[in-house]
């Protein structure tokens, strides 16, 4: 008897899932339009309907004035008033948070300087953890059930434990980030809420693919610009994270033997020869000091980069197409490999892209070895230092929408005064 329940109550999460993503691509719409497409009978339909609007995940909306023939029917949307998911993305000198709606979109959007290098791990995971609460706790998503957090590291992860394998630029080994913020959480009054963590480029990826100026591009690389250079990999819209979720380290491709030491350990990387630190170092050199650069410097030092671009300063522009024809010696190689439609450009290449773009365009139909580089598009994000973040809260309501992720608990009703 008891296998039987858990059989049937699977098979009837499987199906709440069913119709709340098949509402999701055809809404408005009625209850007969949802089990037309999805084989269900209409019974079965009007019950799912009723539980998932009992939770809070979809609402009438007005009748359907196009049908011809019966009653009128009722039509149905997602109700996005009820829940939010949120993402945070950690970097080198900044905290971004973004929570979403079940439609995806933005609630609250937020970039918090912090220096996560100098602050070493435990002081970071605490600064996520209360960031997390913050956020959470929210006056903008009050009312609103968390149905997950996805927290974006640039690092090697281990996915399913939520374990930080290795992040070379913040100086972390074998960090069990999920079980310490569930653990914080709980001492802030925070519990039940899911935590994920993953690669801050993966979640980029998500988020072009998903809410991008690309929106819809199936196969599609998104480069992180930071310190790091890492690249989220979508093949037919899912992630390509290979067989230890480790895929997408292009900013470790050795380019150039006995080239500048990178943060890995080896030489001629890309990552030391694009990435945001060694540009600013060679584009600014008066102005980079001499030690690694804190949270502080970064973003200040892109601007006096992208201001003496602007007013054609030989040093400044020199080094930034340097390293735009870099990128494109990388992206090459990817393209070789993975044949993306279109690759993404993020983070601090952005406000650097007048003058990193058309090197790297160029050097990388010259080396990739299709030609035009099999078709390969190679643009800016519009989403700035928030796309990992955005990704990251994007990729939990497609996971709820998947079943992969708890339903909220039905709601009690109050009762009348």
């Amino acid at each position: 008897m008891a296998s039987g329940t858990m059989g049937f109550q699977t098979v009837r999460e499987t199906n709440l899932g069913v119709v709340l993503r098949t509402v999701r691509e055809l809404a408005p719409c009625s209850r007969a339009e949802v089990a037309s497409a999805t084989g269900l009978n209409k019974t079965t339909v009007s019950s799912l309907v009723t539980d998932l609007m009992s939770r809070g995940l979809v609402r009438e909306t007005g009748r359907n004035s196009r049908q011809r023939v019966g009653r009128p029917g009722v039509l149905l949307a997602l109700d996005d008033s009820s829940i939010a998911a949120v993402g945070l993305e950690v970097n080198v000198d900044y905290l971004s948070v973004v929570a979403v709606d079940l439609l995806q979109r933005e609630l609250i959007n937020r970039h918090v300087p912090f220096d996560a290098r100098s602050a070493g791990a435990e002081e970071s995971v605490r600064r996520i953890a209360h960031t997390l609460g913050t956020t959470l706790t929210d006056p903008a998503l009050g009312g609103r059930t968390p149905v997950g957090v996805s927290v974006a590291v640039p690092a090697l992860i281990d996915s399913p434990s939520g374990t930080v394998t290795h992040a070379p630029n913040l100086g972390w080994r074998n960090l069990p980030l999920r079980a310490r913020l569930l653990e914080l959480l709980r001492e802030e009054g925070i519990e039940g809420v899911p935590v994920r963590v993953d690669n801050d480029a993966n979640l980029g990826a998500v988020a072009e693919y998903r809410v991008g100026s690309f929106a819809g591009t199936a196969d599609l690389a998104y480069l992180t610009g930071e310190v790091g250079i890492g690249a989220g990999l979508l093949t037919g819209g899912e992630p390509l994270r290979g067989a230890g979720g480790f895929a997408g380290e292009v900013g470790h491709l050795p380019l150039l033997p006995d080239g500048p030491e990178c943060a890995c350990g080896g030489r001629g990387c890309l990552e030391a020869l694009a990435g945001i630190d060694a540009i600013l170092r060679e584009a600014v050199p008066d102005r980079v000091p001499d030690r690694p650069l804190s949270g502080g410097d970064i973003a200040a030092l892109v601007e006096v980069a992208v201001e003496r671009a602007g007013e054609g300063d030989a040093t400044t522009v020199d080094a930034l197409e340097r390293a735009g024809g870099w990128l494109g010696r990388g992206l090459a190689v990817l393209i070789n490999i993975t044949n993306p439609g279109l690759v993404v450009l993020g983070g601090y290449f952005v406000p650097l892209g007048p003058w990193l773009l058309p090197p790297c365009r160029r050097e990388a139909v010259a080396t990739a070895f299709a030609p035009q580089a099999g078709g390969c598009r190679i643009e800016l994000s519009s989403l700035g230092l928030s796309a990992a973040a955005r990704g990251g809260a994007t990729a939990m309501i497609h996971s709820l929408d998947a079943g992969l992720l708890p339903l909220p608990e039905p709601r009690v009703p109050t009762a009348p005064a």
